[in-house]
């Protein structure tokens, strides 16, 4: 299967002044990506999230709940269509468990797998329950300040630091100044090729956050092929019982 988001997915809370940031005048990269990386998170949260991945043979849409609690546990749980509720995904640290509610098991997934798709979309495992901040494992430079598009934006290029556990060659966001939320990350595999782009869409006001509440993927090499999350209900910073992030729970 192919997908966090990412979380990880999944990825990817933006909302104070550029002057809490740096010095007047000064830039600093690292802040900036880290609030890019913490965007739909916070110190805890949990979402209401619709994903459909559509590829050349197929399209569906999933519903899933997505639990987070800083940047090392995730809970994310299958709710719609009928048939594919109740599978589930937990992080914990640096290990990842997929219950599978069919055959009703338990998979612990291992760290070659961290780059295989979740539940057939263009996403990785590691996207949706990435082990680390995007600021513990690159190195990030300012590559471009100016216009685009009418627009004021930040490029910045991020490049792994050595043994970093990580599974792109090198990742070029793109910030923009005024708002400080990200228009697009491109991902580029250890080859120097561009692999996939992630684009960010429709901000709102959402859990007492303005953020983007879209977001799509597109892999380089099928532009017809994409994976489309769109967060309806968002919670940030809520307190979550320490089972919420159990084995137990993985299996409700």
């Amino acid at each position: 299967m192919r997908m966090l988001i990412c979380a990880e997915l999944i990825l990817l809370a933006l909302v104070f002044p550029l002057a809490a940031l740096a010095p007047q005048g000064a830039v600093d990269p690292k802040e900036i990506i880290d609030r890019a990386d913490r965007l739909l998170r916070g110190d805890s949260s949990h979402a209401n999230v619709e994903m459909t991945v559509a590829t050349s043979r197929w399209q569906r849409t999933l519903a899933m709940e997505i639990w987070s609690e800083g940047t090392d546990k995730a809970l994310v749980r299958i709710t719609k269509p009928k048939k594919e509720a109740g599978t589930a995904t937990l992080k914990v640290e640096s290990d990842i468990w997929n219950y599978l509610p069919k055959i009703d098991r338990t998979i612990r997934v291992p760290s070659s797998m961290m780059a295989s798709s979740w539940m057939g979309s263009h996403f990785t495992n590691d996207d949706l329950v990435k082990e680390s901040r995007l600021i513990h494992d690159y190195d990030i430079v300012t590559t471009y300040d100016g216009e685009r598009e009418s627009r004021s934006i930040w490029e910045f290029t991020l490049t792994p630091l050595p043994d970093a556990p990580v599974v792109w060659g090198k990742i070029v966001y793109e910030i923009e100044q005024e708002s400080l939320l990200p228009i697009q990350a491109l991902y580029f595999g250890e080859d120097g090729r561009l692999r996939r782009t992630m684009t960010f869409h429709d901000v709102r006001k959402i859990g007492g956050r303005t953020v983007p509440t879209r977001l799509l993927l597109v892999p380089a090499d099928d532009q017809d092929e994409y994976t489309q999350m769109i967060y309806h209900d968002l919670e940030f910073d809520i307190p979550l019982p320490e089972r919420t992030f159990s084995l137990s729970q993985l299996r409700r």
